[in-house]
């Protein structure tokens, strides 16, 4: 990003004209009365009340998309990780304190999803999503989500069902293709190995 002749230039091209990030689609009264009624309506769902935190502590915009029924929503599922990213949300080896705390529990198939269902049926242009800020890697609870992908699929077919993943474990990756999630987003800071090792630090799998 440059400054020269009073205006701001940056070498970038925009290629979504969506404006979902703007602040004036998160009133933050709004959101919590909306996380407030849900937490009521679904107290036996513990990922609920882990995204009711992320949505109105952690300001998750896609915790708080959650509960307004639009668009992305998270799935936070993964309590371990087989990296070790230098710029983890959740969890960091150094005195540098994490911005979020993980996901202390391993949500139940049931809990998944009720989430996903409520979410796809009802949200504007819907989306679900496992990978998030405050968890680990989403393949090391492959097992888990396949089993309530499956249960989702069989209810509804609408919207997608996203994972952000480092894809190392690749047969968890077939498994959940099998089960029905539509699209993964694979992380990927570097194209050469040597940047990508010095930032990932990958754990049991390699570039």
């Amino acid at each position: 990003c440059g400054f020269y002749g009073g205006k701001y230039y940056i070498a970038a091209a925009r290629i979504d004209s969506r404006v979902r990030q703007s602040p004036r689609f998160y009133n933050t009264q709004a959101i919590r009365r909306k996380a407030v009624d849900t937490l009521k309506r679904y107290p036996r769902n513990r990922l609920y009340k882990h995204l009711a935190n992320c949505a109105l502590n952690y300001n998750c915009l896609a915790a708080k998309n959650l509960f307004m029924r639009r668009w992305e929503a998270p799935l936070p599922t993964a309590r371990f990780c087989n990296a070790r990213c230098i710029g983890c949300l959740s969890q960091q080896e150094s005195d540098c304190l994490a911005s979020h705390e993980r996901i202390a529990f391993r949500p139940r198939v049931d809990e998944i999803a009720e989430i996903m269902i409520n979410h796809l049926r009802t949200a504007r242009e819907a989306i679900v999503s496992f990978g998030q800020g405050c968890e680990g890697e989403p393949l090391t609870e492959a097992d888990t989500i396949a089993k309530a992908v499956m249960l989702v699929r069989s209810r509804t077919k609408r919207g997608t069902i996203n994972m952000n993943t480092n894809a190392g474990m690749p047969e968890k990756v077939k498994l959940l293709c099998q089960a029905g999630v539509d699209s993964f987003r694979v992380s990927l800071n570097s194209p050469e190995k040597k940047y990508y090792d010095l930032y990932f630090r990958p754990r049991g799998y390699s570039y």
